[in-house]
């Protein structure tokens, strides 16, 4: 199957100054993995194959269900029961019939990343467990493929692209897996169902951009994105030479994307998981300061929300700062993170335990939380 780079459905995109044929011919000659087809590779693989990328291959092994239908509208209530990659595989062949669509049924994991991501130019994480998405930056660092990730909670979001020749992978944000059940799934907190569909919007336009070279992709950079608010802020990520996968120690090959598939082992996903540390809810961070506990509380939004609300005594210090700032932090201390509604101040929770702060912990629902249950004199915004 081939994609006719002059169909007219592509006129929008062929008359783009910058992008042109040169860009729907690099479309079309691309193959794109994407592991997960729920909240973000639904929307994803559907602009991608209205696109004219070349050829998508699907990694899942679900069922449709009635739960999946107010974020997934690459399926309708006609599909609930039927296999995800059935029913994908037909809708995307109705939006575009000359994209090669391939399926594969099976969780991908540490055994069989390497095999599929090498086969690819570009991966796309729309994955909802972490084994499967430290395997897909293993996999990917390996072969020189980069991934575009992306992750949602509630109304919030991250995206990022790892793994490039250049950038930092995944682990050099997050060495090590969470502990099991330590996360909240989507399941569990819940996700707003616009929230996944635009977040799959983000990843597959960082695809194009890597496939056409056109724009600035994500490379170093963590988007986060609060739709409920409509904050949004980019945090720098550094490529750390000790990182346990595309560190300078391990003398990776890199290789260019569209070279030919080489056998080179994955990395070793063994690693020491720092054990959990449970969150504080408002009320539970209220009662330890009415009795006098010693404690920080450490609020890392930025100054403009300090400025607008704040818990008294709290220390601000912004997730954007918090990598050239935290030598100036007492280790020994004990902290609570806060941020406006959890997101940013459990990365930094994440983050500070990485590099040794033992007594961290998150405020969750952040600052609005407590304007809730605790102080509703304090202003939401």
């Amino acid at each position: 199957m081939t994609v006719d780079v002059y169909d007219p459905r592509y006129a929008r995109q062929l008359t783009l100054r910058g992008f042109g044929l040169a860009g729907q011919q690099r479309l079309a000659a691309a193959r794109v993995l994407i592991v997960g087809v729920g909240g973000l590779g639904s929307p994803a693989a559907m602009y991608l194959a209205a696109a004219g990328v070349g050829a998508l291959t699907l990694v899942d092994s679900d069922v449709v269900d009635h739960t999946n239908l107010h974020r997934q509208l690459l399926f309708g209530s006609h599909d609930v029961g039927r296999q995800k990659l059935d029913a994908a595989r037909a809708r995307l062949h109705d939006i575009n019939p000359d994209v090669d669509v391939s399926t594969v049924g099976v969780m991908l994991d540490a055994s069989n990343a390497l095999a599929l991501v090498q086969t690819h130019d570009v991966v796309i994480d729309a994955t909802d467990n972490f084994p499967a998405r430290y395997a897909i930056n293993d996999a990917c660092v390996a072969t020189g493929r980069p991934f575009v990730y992306g992750s949602v909670a509630r109304f919030q979001a991250q995206l990022s692209v790892f793994a490039t020749a250049d950038g930092p992978c995944y682990r050099c944000l997050f060495p090590d897996p969470p502990a099991t059940g330590s996360v909240p799934t989507c399941a569990e907190e819940g996700v707003l169902g616009v929230v996944p569909g635009v977040v799959g919007l983000y990843q597959a336009t960082e695809v194009i951009k890597l496939i056409t070279g056109i724009g600035t992709a994500l490379i170093g950079q963590l988007l986060l994105l609060d739709l409920l608010t409509n904050d949004s802020h980019r945090i720098a990520i550094a490529k750390r030479h000790e990182c346990s996968a595309c560190g300078s120690e391990r003398h990776q090959s890199r290789r260019e994307p569209n070279s030919e598939p080489v056998h080179v082992a994955p990395p070793s996903t063994t690693s020491t998981t720092v054990s959990p540390t449970p969150d504080v809810s408002p009320r539970e961070l209220a009662t330890r300061i009415a009795r006098g506990d010693t404690l920080v509380v450490l609020d890392v939004r930025e100054h403009w929300e300090f400025e607008t609300a704040h818990l008294p005594g709290s220390v601000l210090l912004p997730l954007s700062e918090l990598a050239g700032s935290a030598h100036t932090l007492d280790r020994d201390s004990d902290y609570v993170v806060l941020c406006h509604h959890g997101m940013r101040s459990a990365m930094a929770v994440d983050w500070l335990r990485q590099q040794g702060f033992t007594h961290v912990s998150n405020l969750t629902g952040g600052i609005d939380a407590w304007s809730v249950t605790v102080d509703p004199a304090l202003p939401r915004y």
